[in-house]
């Protein structure tokens, strides 16, 4: 799978904001959270190991999200003249998430939920929408991992501000005077950070996994199409994390496996 990096100045500042709050957290966990009161137990080496290894699972989430393809509709090997279609789409009002639709600017027909992006440029397969948090669009190849990306980032948020809080009675005794207010700086500042992005990745997870468990996506949610035939909530899980064993949704190195793996990528005939 070719790797795919989009020259969206928004999306691009977004990645920027989001690793350089990574490394910030870091920093202050290491250095002002875990030395200053744990540098002498194993509790300190376990606490960094485990704060590194959640931070290596939201980045490899995160690359697999940002730089793999959502799932864009192929483009046709033969041109194809799309002047009467265009005209008798005009007329046609009726149409569901069943149907096969034309892209009027990729200039193609398009399997059922595929919408086109005009960030990215290409129609997107069950695209749910674009996010400048991981400059590309969120759709049928890649929702797994973005959901990875928020559901790790939350956990990552929760055990800083738990770990924080719990150290932070905990004076450092060979700690000059300038050293413990840095401390005590750096600690809140990441507190407000670790807060405001836990608040703000729980809403996205939840808003993702509601519409999963309706079985609508956002742009659908949008455009009020029609519901689709209702299915149990782990079958619609599947559809999104791949079929298999359960505990391979949370292993972002391991691609989902749908059941549609082999279809058709022509308009049918």
């Amino acid at each position: 799978m070719a790797l795919v990096f989009r020259r969206d100045p928004c999306g691009i500042l977004c990645i920027l904001v989001t690793y350089i709050t990574l490394l910030y957290a870091d920093y202050c966990i290491v250095t002002h959270v875990i030395l200053p009161t744990l540098s002498d137990t194993l509790w300190g080496s376990l606490h960094v190991l485990i704060f590194n290894f959640l931070l290596f699972l939201i980045i490899y989430s995160h690359l697999k999200a940002s730089l793999g393809d959502p799932g864009c509709v192929p483009f046709p090997e033969v041109a194809v003249d799309f002047s009467e279609a265009r005209r008798s789409s005009r007329k046609r009002k009726d149409v569901t998430n069943d149907d096969w639709t034309m892209c009027k600017f990729c200039e193609m027909y398009r399997p059922p939920r595929s919408h086109h992006c005009r960030v990215c440029q290409r129609c997107i397969k069950r695209m749910d929408h674009h996010c400048p948090w991981i400059n590309n669009c969120v759709g049928e190849e890649n929702q797994k991992f973005f959901l990875l990306f928020c559901f790790y980032t939350g956990i990552s948020c929760l055990y800083s501000i738990v770990l924080t809080v719990c150290r932070w009675s905990h004076a450092c005794i060979e700690c000059t005077r300038n050293q413990r207010q840095n401390r005590r700086i750096h600690s809140i500042v990441l507190i407000l950070l670790c807060g405001f992005y836990c608040i703000f990745v729980l809403c996205i997870l939840f808003d993702q996994l509601s519409g999963i468990f309706k079985d609508v996506t956002t742009i659908e949610q949008v455009q009020k199409k029609m519901a689709r035939p209702p299915k149990s909530k782990l079958a619609l899980l599947t559809d999104v994390c791949g079929r298999g064993s359960y505990y391979k949704w949370f292993i972002p190195w391991l691609s989902p496996k749908f059941d549609n793996d082999d279809v058709v990528k022509t308009f049918p005939v």
